[in-house]
């Protein structure tokens, strides 16, 4: 997306084509003035919390489906049996809803009558239920409520044992999910889902810079912790080509600025634009690539050019899968049919921001100005990939696999920004007929399932990076869910 130059709000409505449920449209860029920027805590050593954004929480109902008496049950054990995995179905999910920060309403009650049920919904107003459908014999009451589920987002979860006829007559279309594991923990991830749903309607991203940020910048002065943030990409990077460590503690500020900003206004993250991005010019520029690649590995949304678009899709592989990437410009290499995707800033957790591995990267500067700290990222070879971008009203979505990085894309002679990834995409025979979008979001793993999933709950149109129409399945793999992803 080009610069929006008409206004410094957060949420721009000249964006509105490619964001039809970005609603938490008009937070204005916040003007806060900072006198030490003493955090409590350290945020290297901070304990994790939820990132709930907001005041309120969603709520969850949740309700079984089983008998308590009669001995044998369907699939095979016993009512003694199955109120036993019933406790174990319900710390999962309440573990789960502490850990995102839900609330939780398990009715106690088996469902018997579909009828009370609706009338308990119909009071609790819930903002996404679960239907356990464990027993085959008491089906009955999850069909009438999925069909009558108006527009709260449903997922029937249901162990594999079940036979396909029956799970093939769960009720279809948008804003209902049919997940049939024989994991149990997958209900985490459907937690994840139905929290991702309901907070991708409230998404919240403040645009920088807006008025006061500079006077907040240059009130940070020289700490443990300003240092420590400088120190850690200096000490860790493979190598520092031209930014000297005046350039990497000027970078740091961004970071403390960022994160002060987002903290103290309940934002899921920033956008960044002008001076702070691709408005950066010359030997005292001073872009906040690095800032926006720490964001990205603690889990915080953090998107150039002011792009909301590429900011919501950081946003569902975030909450879905804890999943930084790269948003970058797409190019095609036409000669061997590769994508290619390039920026001044990447994450470095690929793997997930929960996981050890951060990729290797080498300091550089801003577009050869002389000013400024690029993170020049170099992706793993090999490793599986998913693409995505919204485009008109659509979720555009890609897999392939990573075949080059900036050690073979070197500048010069290459162009581009810093990062560089080629990617050799699945089932794409001519690269240059996904050039519709403009700003690609790319993780690790093929993650295509679970982000079906969420366009399925939240009735987001699916099409593939060729702008073709793709439907949705009821159904996901396993591995799409735990941890990150399938990484090869």
């Amino acid at each position: 997306m080009s610069e929006c130059r008409k206004c410094k709000q957060s949420s721009c409505a000249e964006t509105g084509s490619r964001r039809r449920f970005l609603t938490a449209a008009g937070a204005a860029a916040v003007a806060v003035q900072l006198d030490a920027l003493d955090y409590a805590s350290s945020l290297f050593g901070a304990e994790e919390k939820p990132r709930v954004k907001t005041s309120d929480k969603p709520l969850i109902s949740v309700a079984f489906a089983l008998r308590t008496e009669g001995g044998k049950w369907w699939p095979a054990g016993t009512t003694e049996q199955l109120a036993q995995i019933r406790t174990q179905y319900e710390k999962i999910l309440t573990d789960a809803a502490k850990k995102l920060g839900m609330r939780l309403d398990i009715v106690p009650e088996p469902l018997k009558d579909d009828a009370v049920y609706l009338e308990h919904v119909k009071k609790t107003s819930p903002d996404g239920q679960i239907l356990m459908a464990l027993d085959l014999k008491e089906w009955g009451p999850v069909f009438k409520i999925a069909e009558q589920r108006g527009d709260i987002p449903t997922i029937v979860y249901a162990n594999v044992s079940n036979f396909t006829r029956v799970l093939d007559t769960v009720p279809k279309g948008p804003g209902i999910y049919l997940g049939s594991t024989h994991d149990v923990n997958w209900l985490e991830h459907a937690m994840r889902l139905l929290n991702t749903v309901w907070r991708s309607k409230r998404m919240r991203v403040i645009d920088c810079p807006g008025e006061g940020y500079a006077e907040a910048f240059d009130k940070v002065t020289e700490s443990d912790e300003l240092r420590a943030v400088a120190d850690f990409y200096m000490k860790t990077a493979k190598g520092i080509v031209e930014p000297a460590r005046m350039h990497n503690i000027l970078a740091a500020k961004h970071y403390l600025v960022l994160r002060r900003l987002i903290d103290e206004g309940n934002y899921d993250g920033c956008t960044v634009r002008g001076d702070l991005c691709v408005g950066a010019d010359g030997p005292t520029s001073n872009p906040a690539c690095v800032a926006l690649s720490k964001l990205l590995d603690e889990g915080v949304v953090a998107a150039c050019e002011g792009d909301q678009a590429a900011a919501m899709c950081q946003f569902l592989t975030l909450s879905l899968l804890d999943l930084p990437g790269l948003m970058g410009n797409p190019s095609v290499d036409t000669v061997k049919n590769w994508m290619v995707v390039s920026h001044c800033t990447s994450a470095l957790k690929l793997e997930g921001i929960h996981q050890d591995y951060r990729a290797p990267f080498t300091l550089r500067d801003f577009h050869n100005t002389g000013g400024g700290v690029c993170p020049m990222v170099a992706w793993p070879i090999g490793k599986r990939a998913t693409i995505m971008d919204f485009h008109e009203d659509a979720l555009s979505l890609g897999t392939g696999r990573v075949v080059a990085n900036t050690e073979d894309f070197a500048q010069p002679p290459c162009g581009g920004c810093r990062t560089t990834v080629g990617f050799e995409l699945d089932d794409v025979r001519d690269v240059l007929k996904t050039g519709s979008g403009h700003h690609q979001w790319c993780v690790l793993g093929d993650v295509t399932r679970s982000l079906h999933a969420y366009c399925q709950l939240a009735d987001v149109k699916v099409a593939d990076l060729t702008g073709e129409p793709i439907a949705l399945s009821a159904v996901m793999r396993d591995e799409e869910w735990k941890g990150t992803a399938t990484l090869v």
